[in-house]
């Protein structure tokens, strides 16, 4: 955030934490506005920019099989892919902690009744499909307020992020970094480029503390031990066996997702693009090894022949190594734009961080574990991939609603990220061009997106009328019209962002 905002964004923040319960709902409101207003100037790439939060119906069966987040098409002013946190997340840090922390029960939550009562009619809208389910749970105490087939497992699209996301956070930690490192190779003049699973690994111009981990940095730290050692000639190999099982995803070759490898830069993007489908290479880790060859090369370290695989020795000398930003940071870009490639990476990430094979099967176990121990709602719960692009995939609302409720809770600080990274209505991430049929919500809702052909979610919190943190979440297939679907979802988060309900 420019130095210029930063105080009076604090003091908003200390002021909001101040105030009587009374006086929340209407300031809770200018801040979120606010806040939410300096996103679209101050925030990082994947938040600058206008962007369309999914493809309509008729391009997705069109052949690309996936979730479809739009392009970036805005400026690039803001720092690299991976950069600050977006500015709503000290607010939304705010909303997730105040409420619980600082009185038992400042406000009454909002009855069933209450809610039925406004909810019970955008529920029966024909433009969400026949399958239509909601759970809203109050943040505080972990209570279901309303439910409407709550425990029916769905297709969740690109919500089951958030899943993936907790999963991560509480194996890992948030301060967890992946790394990328250059060992010493079998052969004679061999080195082998070792991946770790960091998909925001990057071949281009990355500076500042806050950038992604960069290639062309650890090129220049690997040249100079090399050269330190008297090296003339070497030759580049590159280990992918951090991950396992299959690379390809089930929905086949698809600009949402490159092939899921442990070694890869850019996503293995062939634009410059940062975020949104985009055309993706087959072979990422070669592409890569290629890449970090040609950065040597230019450092003045003579290579011969062309990268080639290899596992490299457990006891392999350790020549440069560079980290991927911390996993807080990777976890909100993965929810504010609904990165697949993140997503599959953090689902591999859990499975090694619980033993399990870093694979699609791997992972789906390492998940469902991790959510069990935290005492969630798993029944007929399916984590066919981490990024939500499979239909295999099913959760339920309530399992959705419990998740940000375990994000909200005080003694779960490490999952917090998970609140911040979530869009803003109207003016971050995949929420950035929604809300315009339901203007009340602006800047109110914080909400993860999902879609699919005919498959349409929404979940995430809300402070309502009366300062009352909820987390919500609405689900619905087979609707016809994605447009008119999400609509109505995002009318029915505005309606309790903006109703008392009791």
């Amino acid at each position: 955030m420019p130095e210029a905002k930063s105080w009076q964004f604090r003091w908003a923040v200390e002021r909001w934490r101040a105030l009587p319960a009374w006086q929340l709902p209407v300031v809770s409101a200018l801040v979120g506005l606010a806040v939410a207003a300096g996103a679209v100037t101050a925030a990082g790439p994947w938040d600058s920019g206008q962007r369309t939060a999914e493809r309509d119906r008729a391009e997705a069966a069109s052949g690309t099989g996936g979730e479809d987040h739009g392009e970036q098409t805005g400026g690039r002013s803001g720092r690299t892919a991976g950069g600050a946190t977006p500015p709503a997340a000290a607010v939304l840090a705010a909303l997730g902690a105040a409420s619980p922390a600082r009185s038992p029960d400042p406000v009454p939550p909002p009855t069933r009744s209450g809610l039925a009562d406004a909810l019970s009619p955008l529920l029966k809208d024909p433009a969400l499909g026949p399958l239509r389910t909601a759970s809203i749970v109050d943040a505080t105490t972990g209570k279901q307020l309303y439910g409407s087939r709550d425990g029916t497992a769905a297709v969740p699209a690109s919500t089951i992020k958030i899943a993936t996301a907790v999963a991560a956070l509480d194996a890992l930690g948030p301060d967890h970094r992946i790394a990328t490192t250059v060992v010493e190779g079998a052969g004679d003049g061999e080195i082998v480029l070792v991946g770790g699973g960091d998909p925001t690994l990057t071949a281009r111009e990355a500076k500042g503390p806050d950038a992604p981990a960069s290639l062309r940095a650890l090129a220049d730290r690997t040249a100079r031990a090399l050269k330190s050692r008297g090296a003339k000639k070497i030759t580049v190999a590159y280990d992918t066996s951090a991950y396992g099982g299959p690379e390809e995803h089930s929905i086949g070759p698809n600009p949402n997702l490159a092939p899921v490898s442990a070694l890869m830069a850019d996503e293995g993007r062939l634009d410059d693009s940062v975020s949104g489908p985009a055309p993706r290479t087959a072979v990422p880790a070669e592409d890569a090894a290629k890449t970090f060859a040609g950065l040597l090369r230019e450092r003045g370290v003579k290579t011969k022949g062309d990268p080639h695989g290899t596992t490299a020795g457990r006891r392999a000398g350790t020549l440069a190594t560079v980290r991927s930003q911390p996993l807080s940071v990777l976890v909100e870009r993965m929810l504010t734009v609904s990165d697949n490639d993140i997503a599959e990476a953090l689902a591999r990430q859990t499975a090694i961080a619980d033993g399990e094979p870093a694979s699609f099967g791997g992972a789906e176990k390492a998940v469902a574990g991790r959510l069990k121990k935290l005492g969630l709602p798993l029944s007929g719960t399916r984590f066919a991939d981490g990024s939500g692009l499979s239909r295999d995939d099913k959760v339920s609302a309530g399992l959705l609603a419990q998740l940000l409720v375990r994000a909200a809770d005080t003694e779960r600080p490490a999952l917090r990220p998970v609140l911040t990274g979530l869009p803003v209505a109207g003016f971050s991430g995949t929420l950035r061009s929604r809300y315009a049929d339901a203007p009340t919500g602006t800047g109110m809702v914080r909400a993860k997106t999902g879609t699919l052909t005919g498959v349409n979610t929404l979940a995430g919190t809300v402070v309502d009328a009366d300062g009352r943190l909820l987390a919500f979440a609405f689900m619905t297939s087979d609707a016809v019209d994605a447009k008119a679907a999400q609509s109505v979802l995002d009318r029915l988060a505005s309606t309790v962002a903006n109703c008392g309900c009791r």
